[in-house]
């Protein structure tokens, strides 16, 4: 049984796919703040096929939430109606294509296929390593780290609806911009694209990912659970340093902390709610707009339902 997954001590429901299915699914194992409570169904395709398959099944008045990593995502205490598509451990097809470019489905981790291209002798793809999901999240987003930006690589991608259809579309169909993705059809979701690189030396390039690697390790609490950057950095400004301004670095509530290390990182001490987490974001945005008029959009997207009064009392 796999310890990143307490329900599967509970046989999955069996209908027929060849990916597996449970209901009233915790998710705090698929999110990188390990907090968030239940999907009323967790699905984990066994490839794209069946996941066309199992989309179709789907009726089209019930929700349906995508999840790679569960990184620079919060969800609330009371749980994900509808179905969640977790693509953690699926989807993950890589392939080298003509010239320097790659394929890679959506639910590879984004630090793997840095490392896949640095092996190829490929350069430019070296930030994605300091991406903490996978590369669906990080298409969800425009993620970037170290000053490079997920939609720069982008050639073209494919993606599925829900009944099923899959079709590829081309980088000029959307609007990109900083953390934005504006474009994607409603009921339609990422399965892989082609990016695109340039060529290079493998040593140079892992020895660049390593170097990045480094600098991550030693600026950001990477020991505890987080979702990254919690705040999208203003114009002409750094999320953190206005924070560290207000005097907020290791601030508080519950098992939820303003990281001591890096002031746009808050941590789970090991018990925090995902109420205790939103509730510190709630306050560092209300400080930093007192405190110094700027007004900070998360960078985390929080989705889900809160507990009702009666469930936190039980």
């Amino acid at each position: 049984m796999s310890p990143a997954a307490p329900h599967l001590d509970r046989p999955p429901v069996w209908r027929g796919f060849a990916g597996t299915e449970w209901f009233d699914a915790p998710l705090a194992a698929y999110t990188s703040w390990r907090v968030g409570g239940p999907a009323d169904r967790l699905y984990l395709p066994a490839d794209a096929p069946d996941l066309g398959l199992y989309l179709q099944t789907v009726p089209v008045s019930e929700p349906v939430f995508w999840l790679g990593l569960g990184s620079n995502l919060l969800v609330r205490d009371g749980g994900i109606r509808g179905v969640v598509i977790c693509t953690k451990n699926r989807l993950k097809r890589i392939e080298r294509l003509d010239g320097p470019r790659v394929f890679a489905q959506t639910g590879v981790p984004c630090a793997h296929i840095a490392r896949f291209c640095a092996d190829a002798g490929w350069e430019g793809g070296e930030f994605l390593a300091g991406i903490p999901g996978t590369l669906g999240g990080a298409l969800a987003m425009n993620a970037g780290a170290f000053g490079g930006e997920t939609w720069e690589l982008v050639e073209r991608l494919q993606t599925i609806d829900r009944h099923g259809v899959c079709r590829w579309r081309s980088p000029a169909e959307f609007t990109i911009g900083y953390r934005s993705v504006i474009g994607l059809p409603v009921d339609e979701w990422y399965v892989g694209a082609e990016l695109s690189l340039r060529t290079g030396d493998p040593a140079v390039s892992r020895g660049r990912i390593r170097e990045l690697l480094a600098r991550r390790a030693s600026s950001q609490p990477t020991n505890l659970p987080s979702c990254g950057s919690t705040f999208r950095n203003p114009p002409g400004d750094h999320a953190g340093r206005l924070i560290e301004a207000c005097g907020l670095k290791g601030f508080q509530i519950g098992g939820a902390q303003v990281s001591p290390k890096h002031a746009n990182f808050i941590v789970n001490l090991g018990n925090a709610s995902a109420d205790d987490i939103e509730r510190v974001i709630l306050h560092v945005r209300s400080e930093v707009n007192r405190l110094c008029g700027v007004n900070l959009h998360p960078e985390v997207r929080i989705v889900g339902e809160r507990l009702t009064a009666r469930e936190i009392a039980t």
